[in-house]
């Protein structure tokens, strides 16, 4: 959040163009014609990003494997919610914005939640939020970033290189035989890892998608008893990742990509058809999908209710997964690159985050908690 606040201080200050030009600064050689010299920025959304989605794999891998998400009654109401919080501000976007078809392209941007911003927010309310609201949100989170992971891989990708695909493929099946002969040590697949991304930056399918890719590689041991065993590759790899992605990679991202000028912002430009669709297809489009989704999977016996939390409580966490920050800004930068059109996309997508964390902070805050009976009671 400080990050995301200094990118917009340095981007409305005297040094907006020193800001501008550290980001365009062309750092080593080019790796590709299609992206032409490698700036601070790419290496920042190109290379940086692939390790955050390294850790989103592997949280994934982890929570499907042995986690909140290893069976079938686990995954039904997170995955409805998720899949309903992925469409309804889809369809939102594209009522809003979709008149003008140079905008259809970004009908995916309001369809990511920000696990880390969102997990924030609830935070800090404490013990005012359940467990069970914790939890749930989380596993919503992380089924949202599979369907964003997805997304990109097949409505963001370029003119495939075949090659680069097949040797891509190559390097993957390879990792998965390391995996398949119980290869524990890590530093073999760190090193494909690497010789992923580039073959997948090559490739023209998003270079960060070799980092979901990897980590499904990755050797993973059940130890329901001992979730943080050392002899799990996963667990030590998803360990030492949490630290330098959460304090370096995400805010780094946020300084290098949050940063827009506001001069000249009027009420006419919040409400074009791009930031409005977008901040609205966050805002509402995410309440409406998930509160909906999960209130009709509870009333048709579907789901159950996360324990101990009021309706107002759930509804608070749906406003909370409008926090689109981080994957939204990510795939906006993926569906429009004209400089326009990306500060477009970082007011919508600020607006919508923003509004979605405060009245979803503000319900949690003051909703009274759910009033749990006792067998003495009854």
């Amino acid at each position: 959040m400080a990050a995301a606040a200094l990118a917009m201080i340095f981007a409305n200050s005297p040094i907006a163009e020193s800001y501008t030009h550290f980001l365009n600064l062309v750092i080593g050689p080019e790796l590709t014609p299609k992206l032409g010299p490698m700036t601070v920025h790419l290496w920042i959304n190109d290379g940086l990003m692939a390790i955050f989605f390294l850790l989103v794999g592997l949280e994934i891998k982890r929570e499907f494997v042995d986690g909140h998400l290893s069976t079938w009654a686990d995954r039904t109401l997170p995955m409805v919610a998720a899949a309903a919080g992925m469409i309804v501000p889809a369809v939102i976007y594209l009522a809003v914005a979709g008149g003008d078809l140079t905008l259809q392209r970004g009908w995916a941007i309001p369809a990511a939640t920000d696990i880390a911003f969102a997990i924030g927010v609830l935070a800090l309310l404490g013990s005012r939020a359940p467990a069970s609201l914790k939890l749930f949100l989380t596993t919503v989170a992380i089924v949202d970033d599979m369907g964003a992971v997805a997304i990109i891989a097949l409505f963001y990708t370029a003119e495939l290189n075949m090659t680069a695909l097949i040797a891509a493929g190559g390097i993957w099946v390879a990792m998965m035989l390391l995996n398949r002969f119980r290869v524990n040590a890590l530093w073999p697949y760190l090193i494909l890892a690497a010789l992923l991304w580039y073959a997948t930056l090559l490739s023209g399918v998003h270079a960060t998608i070799a980092g979901v890719m990897a980590a499904f590689t990755i050797p993973f041991r059940r130890t329901l008893a001992a979730p943080d065993a050392e002899d799990s590759a996963l667990h030590r790899l998803e360990h030492g990742l949490v630290k330098p992605v959460a304090f370096l990679i995400v805010p780094i991202f946020g300084f290098a990509n949050a940063g827009v000028s506001l001069a000249g912002i009027s009420f006419a430009a919040l409400a074009a058809p791009l930031p409005l669709g977008i901040a609205m297809g966050l805002f509402l489009g995410k309440q409406l999908g998930i509160f909906t989704s999960v209130w009709l999977s509870v009333k048709l016996g579907i789901a159950a209710r996360p324990a101990h939390a009021s309706w107002l409580q759930v509804y608070g966490v749906a406003l909370l997964c409008g926090i689109g920050f981080t994957m939204s800004l990510f795939i906006g930068g993926l569906a429009f690159t004209g400089p326009d059109q990306a500060d477009d996309v970082k007011i919508g997508v600020l607006m919508g985050s923003l509004l979605s964390a405060i009245l979803g902070y503000l319900v949690l805050r003051f909703a009274a908690p759910q009033k749990i009976i006792s067998e003495s009671t009854i």
